[in-house]
């Protein structure tokens, strides 16, 4: 079946984005509190909403927005457009919390962006295993629902270019294969670890299936890691239980997932584009919405 057979949604996609970018605007906030942990702690567990005039959005947006373009434009991963469009996006502001890789890689690629099948393999000895292939991804797995195996094949396509190491692949397949789900209405931690490659984020997903959802979200995340390593295995399993804990809840979601604290941004980020591709996010408090970074009008990409 060519890639012009297959039954996409665009507006699951769109969904997905905005709960992405939501996601990843709320959990940034919960950054500067680091230093007084006990009362940031206190403020989550209460749902007490940090009072900034605006939430700004960091690189799991930009590059998430990149995934979005290149699928709007051409209906598909093409991996030096996607190349291409994450460079610019680094280019266009390098300050949006980029990790040590990224800043390596992405500037090369804006002169020569097909230099992503050389010099991705060469970052940390291997490639990166990092959680930045899986942060973005939501949107895509949203925009393939229709065909699971063509969500996982569209994944590693898109997780590739900058994360080489499979384990770095098995993230972004993974939560593309949970955005999936979530669209179809059939999330369960089992079903996404299922349709995940043998990896270590396989084995955290298999010990999120046996945690009950009776469990508090930062015990949770004690067991299964809340992306402080900033490694896909790490992070993922984590986003996806909370994102299975409130599948249509998409505020409880991202409350659950800000418990774990860590990689606060990421995580959320993963469980917002997860949750919303189902959800939307009309139904969160409208000041999030006001407060959140605007994106891109789709046109723009």
């Amino acid at each position: 079946m060519s890639v012009q057979q297959i039954q996409v949604s665009p507006e699951a996609a769109r969904r997905s984005l905005e709960g992405l970018a939501l996601g990843d605007a709320f959990g940034e906030r919960w950054f500067p509190l680091f230093r007084e942990h006990a009362q940031a702690f206190a403020d989550v567990r209460e749902r007490r909403t940090p009072d900034e005039p605006l939430w700004r959005w960091t690189d799991d947006t930009a590059l998430a927005l990149a995934i979005h373009h290149v699928l709007v434009r051409f209906g598909t991963i093409d991996q030096d457009r996607l190349a291409a469009r994450f460079a610019l996006a680094f280019d266009a502001d390098p300050g949006r919390g980029y990790g040590r890789g990224m800043h390596e890689l992405l500037p090369l690629l804006l002169e020569t962006p097909e230099q992503w099948r050389t010099q991705a393999q060469l970052l940390f000895d291997g490639g990166s295993l990092g959680n930045g292939a899986a942060m973005r991804v939501a949107p895509l797995g949203a925009w393939f629902a229709a065909d699971l195996v063509e969500v996982a094949r569209q994944a590693e396509l898109s997780a590739r270019v900058t994360h080489a190491h499979p384990e770095g692949v098995a993230g972004a397949v993974a939560v593309a294969i949970a955005a999936a789900l979530s669209v179809r209405g059939e999330l369960t931690v089992q079903a996404v670890a299922d349709r995940t490659p043998e990896s270590a984020v396989r084995a955290g997903l298999l010990r999120a299936v046996r945690l009950s959802f009776e469990t508090e979200p930062w015990k949770a995340a004690d067991v299964l890691g809340n992306g402080s390593r900033i490694r896909a295995d790490d992070t993922v399993p984590f986003a996806v239980w909370t994102a299975a804990r409130h599948p249509d809840d998409l505020e409880a979601a991202l409350w659950s997932t800000a418990e774990g604290f860590g990689d606060v941004d990421t995580t959320c980020a993963i469980t917002g584009g997860i949750v919303a591709a189902r959800t939307g996010v009309d139904a969160v408090p409208a000041v999030w919405l006001e407060r959140r970074e605007a994106l891109p009008v789709p046109d723009e990409g």
